[in-house]
């Protein structure tokens, strides 16, 4: 059972100030029913550690660690479900992340604000829990000071770039723009607007905002669309047609996204 505590204004307003935005998990996570927790602990004289797990369904994984203001920490997960990601809360949080995976991608290295016990939170996206997908993943994490953090942590990614790509100035986006895209089953297409978070070798987060508010995420692995987060239960597939990617979700929502936007360049 979790505690519902609101994040202390001070530090809510810091993550903001810095581009993290906090949201609540519940919009996007399996659901927080069955959150099993971890206390992590480091080898004696080591400043990480790697933890082998597995998760199903809606099941989520709290590993919690006690780290110090000013501080380093690294995260990287390592996964064979592309759904699978990870997000951070601030000591005392239990519902809102400052650092959110399926955004962010599954890579995080930033300085801690403050002292407490800190919550990695292991889950799977909404789609795949409902089909009862598995994920087994590797999750290596390091603490330590400014410049003590390394290799031991599997990466030096850092929480606001990925893969070296820069970011849009006022967004956690690598890119932004238009493509066409249709919300119904023969409506004709039209433009909204995207941004792009690219985790490197096809993998990306591809926002596409609607002209009339909402918005679809749609997860690209490997250059292809993997899953989306539509809750109606309809299966994502595409077509390829020279550069472009053609991606449908059921019978309804259509896009065309080149590769250029999960590439870049």
């Amino acid at each position: 059972m979790t505690r519902q505590i609101t994040i202390p204004r001070v530090l809510y307003i810091l993550f903001l100030a810095s581009g993290f935005v906090g949201i609540v998990l519940n919009a996007t996570i399996a659901g927080a029913n069955d959150i099993r927790v971890e206390h992590v602990q480091f080898p004696k004289g080591a400043i990480g550690t790697t933890i082998k797990d597995s998760i199903t369904g809606r099941e989520i994984v709290d590993y919690r660690l006690s780290a110090r203001a000013s501080q380093s920490m690294q995260v990287n997960l390592e996964t064979d479900n592309p759904s699978n990601y990870f997000n951070i809360l601030a000591p005392g949080e239990s519902d809102v992340a400052f650092f959110i995976g399926s955004m962010k991608g599954n890579r995080f290295k930033g300085h801690l604000p403050e002292s407490g016990n800190f919550t990695i939170r292991v889950y799977l996206m909404r789609n795949a829990a409902r089909r009862s997908e598995i994920a087994n993943y590797s999750l290596e994490v390091a603490i330590a000071a400014e410049d003590d953090v390394s290799s031991e942590a599997g990466g030096t990614s850092d929480a606001n770039s990925s893969e070296g790509d820069v970011l849009v100035a006022g967004t956690n986006f690598n890119a932004t723009g238009e493509i066409p895209c249709a919300r119904q089953k023969g409506q004709p297409m039209h433009s909204c607007r995207f941004g792009v978070i690219r985790r490197g070798n096809g993998s990306a987060t591809v926002r596409i905002f609607w002209p009339d508010n909402g918005e679809r995420n749609l997860y690209f692995e490997n250059g292809k669309v993997s899953s989306s987060d539509a809750e109606s239960g309809e299966g994502v597939s595409s077509e390829r047609e020279g550069d472009l990617n053609k991606v449908f979700i059921g019978t309804e929502e259509r896009f065309e996204i080149p590769d250029a936007v999960i590439y870049g360049g």
